[in-house]
């Protein structure tokens, strides 16, 4: 007969998750067995805060929980942890029914668009239904089994209701399954029924003794493997393109020691940034709308793409447009990935699938006209972001790529070698583009953005996960004034947990990418500028950011220029509190450099001659669209 232990079903949930252990490798490549599950956010309410919430208390010395402002924002920085551990590591987060759950609900799309790993626990409604309808209880008219957290079902990749206790022995091993998968990999949903948090049951003594969880990196089939093989010999002036898939692999030395052994430039999309270290002599830099112009000029002249990790997603491909004319072969350990657009699929783990084809090319390489084409164009383009970002205005405000180089340069202000190990979090707006160009990346994973789902207000919550997963480096939080108004809670969070992160926050009065696009697209600026946006009887927009981020704990600076930036910027690195620098920017001056077309559909009718000449050009870009 089993040994068991009798206790709640919200019991058993948390001493599962904090029994879990996970091999855990460093970027150094270091190893060490530490626990899989970080911690839980937790924003209790009546439908987790006498469950799950008692059960946490219980084990909040092996399973620490950390409390939130915003049941959005704390599952977004549980995300960001997991990305800033390469998703080696996760963290839960719990809300009650209803609005708290539904607030959930973006997260798990940014986490599923991005193939994230994150635990979401939401409370629901009883399973008995004699109470009903309980307070926050969405009713369904023909279904009586539906919740507000059925939501879930098409943003998780497993979601499960647990309605009986025996049920979690089921469901708990195979949402870690999914968790941990690197094909499957994202967000699971258990939901909770209130009452069934407090069934009691006699569970396994076993159950509690979960094995070591150690990644699988499958290997490429040896068919597809001579395939893939075969088509890269046929390249005269391959490209390889890094994805974040290189760096869930952890395979970076692999990708640096393939260029290096056959000659092959690299590129980088918004995920696999980082992936080669900015100064490698192969690296072009960013790929594709936000791309570099020696990345994209490769992209128009090679003959085979070789995409390794990357979903190709239209930012990379510049709408599939870009490279259009190239043979693709795609190294993926997801099938789905690998097989988009009729390319020829390798499906395997990054890294084991480098190493694989490397050896099976032996000596060949690409031409080595290419190669050095390659390494001088990776030249140009690094000594083109020291001038790009160490600018000195032209005009009375400045542009990002001058506060991106001032970000960087304080590094040295403070007598240090070298800003390139900072880490930098950013999710949407103009930012994405010009980070993607200008960012220095000396490491793995200081690179940290949400441009799968770009997802407005991520920016300072992701910060927050990311110090909680990478505390020795410092996180720069670069954000716009319109995705800082739209989440900016968990900044009081960070200052409350002890975990500094520095925010710089350009102020360009409005949605400054969105009216670009809207202008350059033929419209007229409508109700994207505050200023524009103030009707008959309405006041001028007048946010004070800096005493915004001080009434919430952090110390915070309105600064008039880039210079005055520099120095608060050295302020910031030396303080111990999370810090707020404001400086005001324009949207009009971007990065001309590199970039190429993105599909944007626009009207085939409209009165504004503007709107007709943009469409007519649409309808020219679009000849060079994969078909």
């Amino acid at each position: 007969m089993h040994n068991t232990i009798r206790l709640t079903v919200s019991q058993a949930l948390v001493r599962y998750l904090a029994a879990l252990r996970v091999e855990f490798t460093h970027v150094d490549g270091r190893t060490e067995v530490v626990p899989y599950v970080g911690g839980a956010f937790a924003i209790f309410g009546h439908g987790n805060v006498t469950g799950l919430g008692e059960s946490l208390h219980q084990v909040r010395d092996q399973l620490p929980t950390f409390r939130a402002h915003n049941e959005q924002g704390m599952a977004n920085a549980a995300i960001a942890y997991a990305k800033a551990n390469f998703r080696q590591r996760i963290m839960a987060v719990t809300s009650s029914i209803g609005p708290g759950a539904t607030n959930m609900v973006t997260s798990a799309a940014l986490a599923h668009v991005g193939r994230l790993p994150v635990l979401l626990l939401p409370g629901d409604v009883f399973v008995t239904r004699l109470p009903d309808p309980v307070l926050q209880q969405v009713e369904d008219f023909e279904h009586g089994d539906v919740s507000a957290n059925d939501c879930f079902r098409p943003v998780t990749r497993y979601f499960d209701r647990i309605t009986r206790p025996e049920q979690l022995l089921v469901a708990l091993p195979r949402a870690i399954q999914v968790l941990t998968d690197p094909a499957q990999c994202g967000p699971v949903c258990l939901a909770l029924p209130q009452d069934v948090q407090t069934f009691a049951f006699d569970w396994p003594a076993d159950f509690f003794e979960p094995p070591v969880i150690r990644f699988r990196r499958p290997p490429a089939e040896q068919r597809e493997l001579d395939d893939a093989v075969a088509l890269l010999k046929t390249a005269r002036k391959p490209m390889l393109v890094a994805g974040g898939g290189v760096l869930y692999s952890q395979a970076w030395a692999a990708l640096r020691d393939f260029a290096d052994a056959h000659g092959i430039p690299v590129v980088e999309s918004q995920a696999g940034k980082g992936s080669l270290a900015w100064d490698h002599p192969l690296n072009l830099g960013a790929i594709g709308v936000t791309g570099s112009p020696a990345a994209n000029a490769a992209a128009a002249e090679c003959d085979v793409v070789f995409a390794v990790g990357t979903r190709l997603q239209d930012f990379t491909t510049g709408s599939h447009a870009l490279f259009s004319h190239a043979k693709l072969l795609s190294l993926n350990v997801q099938p789905f990935d690998a097989g988009k657009k009729r390319g020829q699929a390798l499906v395997a783990d990054a890294r084991a699938g480098l190493a694989q084809l490397s050896s099976a090319l032996g000596d060949w390489r690409a031409d080595a006209a290419w190669t050095d084409t390659s390494r001088t164009r990776a030249a140009t383009w690094v000594a083109r972001v020291t001038e790009l970002t160490l600018n000195v205005p032209t005009e009375t405000r400045p542009y990002d790529a001058e506060v991106i180089g001032a970000v960087r340069e304080s590094a040295a202000d403070m007598g240090l070698d070298s800003g390139t190990n900072d880490l930098v979090v950013c999710a949407a707006g103009t930012l994405p583009a010009e980070l993607h160009k200008l960012w220095r990346s000396g490491l793995p994973g200081n690179y940290h953005m949400d441009y799968a789902y770009s997802t407005m207000g991520y920016e300072v919550a992701g910060g927050l996960g990311a110090k909680l997963a990478r505390p020795e480096r410092e996180v720069f939080v670069l954000v716009g004034d319109g995705s800082y108004m739209m989440l900016n809670a968990e900044l009081a969070t960070s200052v409350m947990l002890g975990r500094k992160i520095i925010v710089v926050l350009l102020d360009n009065r409005g949605y400054g990418c969105i009216e670009r696009l809207q202008v350059n697209s033929g419209g007229a600026s409508f109700n994207n500028m505050l200023d524009d946006c103030i009707p008959e009887g309405g006041q001028p927009s007048s946010i004070d950011f800096a005493m915004h981020g001080r009434s919430m704990g952090a110390e915070a600076v309105h600064v008039q220029d880039v210079a005055e930036l520099r120095r608060a910027l050295v302020r910031a690195r030396a303080a111990t509190k999370s810090q707020v620098l404001v400086i005001d920017t324009t949207h009009r001056r971007t990065t001309d450099d590199g970039g190429a077309w993105w599909e944007v559909a626009l009207p085939e009718v409209s009165p504004r001659p503007e709107a007709m000449a943009a469409q007519a050009r649409y309808v020219e870009a679009k000849q060079k669209q994969f078909h």
